[in-house]
């Protein structure tokens, strides 16, 4: 029976994990796999989005504990407040990127976004009274934790994931098939002639550009308030860009139910490379990350070689005329 009970925890943790990748996904897919923006800053929005939800949410240390925590503000507020300020933060920032960088080529906005990522990561890292340095900020609140025993919170945050992925999911795929999807999509496929037909590209791109941030911004305050503890470490490129990359070119880039299968299917082999590098030899143990990173690697060359529609391939059909 705890065998039962450790297993089903441990089930859980790996569908949360993979439920908030999930909403990563599908903000990626309305940047990349509908509109064609190469957005390769997704740890940026990543950062931004953990953090404002911490800040708002938590209260700012006073006393002692202040000496040793530092930060700008602490709102104490109540969790929706914070998933919403990271929505619009991220939604801000993505507009201040996009301005200068979408009227350019698209490799223009690849290059803004991977280094303003990266400077995000290390202003955080660097400037300690914002949100304590490289320390971090701990004991972030969890929603609805008054429910039950800590020991099946669990359960309660998979709902509140789930719940979030499925409005997300729900709100974009109404978007995608409206005109302004259309539209989208005909920009990714010749911005040229859709500007021919009278559509104002930047401003298309604009949208798609800080509607996927504003989503991402989702997907990092729902990772913080799960793990109680962030800290600018987490937010690399390898956790939080290419193994995103990785999920939505596995699941079906332009198909918003392959982002979500693409999340949960290499989250789980993410997850199970490290039970295959447990049984290493102790001599290679020291390398089973780099083992991961490259079995990671080869899954995806072997994905862009024999499947490079993903497992589930993009609708060519996303208008279907009612009878």
């Amino acid at each position: 029976m705890e065998e039962l009970a450790r297993i089903s925890a441990y089930l859980v943790s790996l569908a949360i994990m993979a439920g908030i990748y999930s909403v990563f996904c599908l903000g990626l897919n309305i940047q990349w796999g509908y509109t064609g923006l190469f957005n390769i800053g997704i740890a940026g929005f990543f950062c931004i989005g953990a953090y404002t939800s911490a800040l708002i949410t938590t209260p700012k240390p006073t006393g002692v504990y202040a000496r040793y925590v530092h930060q700008l503000f602490g709102l104490d507020m109540p969790f929706i407040v914070g998933l919403i300020g990271a929505a619009i933060v991220c939604g801000i920032v993505a507009y201040l990127i996009g301005i200068p960088t979408l009227r350019l080529r698209e490799d223009y906005l690849a290059i803004a976004t991977l280094g303003i990522a990266e400077t995000i990561r290390l202003i955080f890292n660097n400037e300690q009274w914002l949100a304590n340095g490289p320390r971090g900020l701990m004991g972030l609140p969890q929603p609805l934790s008054w429910l039950v025993d800590p020991k099946h919170y669990n359960y309660v945050y998979l709902a509140i994931v789930l719940t979030v992925v499925l409005i997300i999911y729900l709100l974009i795929e109404r978007a995608i098939r409206s005109p302004w999807g259309r539209v989208l999509r005909a920009i990714r496929e010749d911005e040229i002639s859709a500007a021919m037909s009278g559509k104002d590209i930047f401003k298309f791109k604009m949208q798609a550009l800080v509607l996927g941030s504003m989503i991402m911004g989702i997907g990092g305050a729902l990772y913080a308030h799960y793990t109680r503890a962030i800290s600018p470490s987490v937010f690399t490129p390898l956790y939080g860009t290419f193994i995103i990359w990785v999920m939505l070119m596995a699941g079906g880039s332009g198909n918003n139910k392959g982002a979500i299968l693409g999340a949960f299917v290499v989250w789980g082999i993410w997850i199970g490379t490290k039970f295959m590098t447990d049984m290493l030899p102790y001599t290679l143990k020291a390398r089973a990350p780099y083992i991961r990173f490259l079995f990671i690697g080869i899954l995806l060359e072997i994905i862009l070689i024999y499947r490079p529609q993903g497992l589930l391939g993009e609708e060519k059909r996303v208008s279907k005329l009612v009878e």
